[in-house]
């Protein structure tokens, strides 16, 4: 089984497991041992679930405003610790191929292995929902053949984008690419970097 087929098969895990309640709310029970690779996937889908259904909850036209500041304040509490776990993603990778003889062309990837898992994390959860939208009981057939399109072209990318994800980390262990990690340096959330949150000391 390719990393790429594990790492499906947890997101898989996690989303399942957050329908179980649909609830944002629900602690999560993260059925992988602490500090494994395992742990940090099902982590990280985790997160991005349920991010995904409080960007749903926050697009209500009748949401009360407050509700909705508490809901924007935890996206972006959100979107941090997802940032978080994508560097530390990273590192797992930057300490498991440290050893590898990077070649004398070897080449950067424009991005790295953590950031493309992200985005294959939430192609299953895009892939997840678009499926819901098929089999909808209470939608035209209209809806539904647009969203079996839309599913259609999703599961291609899944193959892609796996297949480049698994190419890579090849690459890497074989040293014909190298891993370069740059922190996201987010300025916003700083209380040093934001000037609207060091000008109010």
């Amino acid at each position: 089984m390719t990393f790429t087929e594990s790492s499906w098969k947890i997101f898989e895990q996690s989303i399942a497991d957050y329908h179980k309640k649909d609830n944002t709310d629900t602690p999560i029970a993260n059925p992988f041992e602490i500090k494994t690779i395992e742990y940090y996937l099902y982590l990280k889908n985790w997160i991005d679930t349920v991010q995904w259904h409080l960007e749903d909850i926050i697009r209500d036209p009748e949401i009360n405003p407050i509700e909705a500041l508490k809901i924007k304040r935890r996206i972006d509490k959100s979107n941090q610790d997802r940032t978080d776990l994508v560097e530390l993603i990273d590192s797992y990778f930057l300490d498991k191929y440290k050893d590898a003889n990077i070649q004398a062309d070897a080449t950067i990837n424009t991005e790295s292995p953590a950031w493309a898992i992200d985005r294959y994390s939430i192609l299953s959860l895009k892939i997840f929902h678009m499926q819901e939208q098929v089999q909808r009981t209470d939608s035209s057939a209209e809806h539904k053949a647009q969203c079996q399109n839309k599913l259609n072209i999703l599961l291609e990318q899944k193959k892609d984008l796996g297949t480049a994800i698994d190419q890579l980390l090849n690459d890497i262990a074989a040293g014909r690419k190298y891993m370069k990690v740059y922190k996201q340096m987010k300025m916003y959330n700083d209380p040093n970097l934001n000037p609207v949150l060091y000008g109010a000391k």
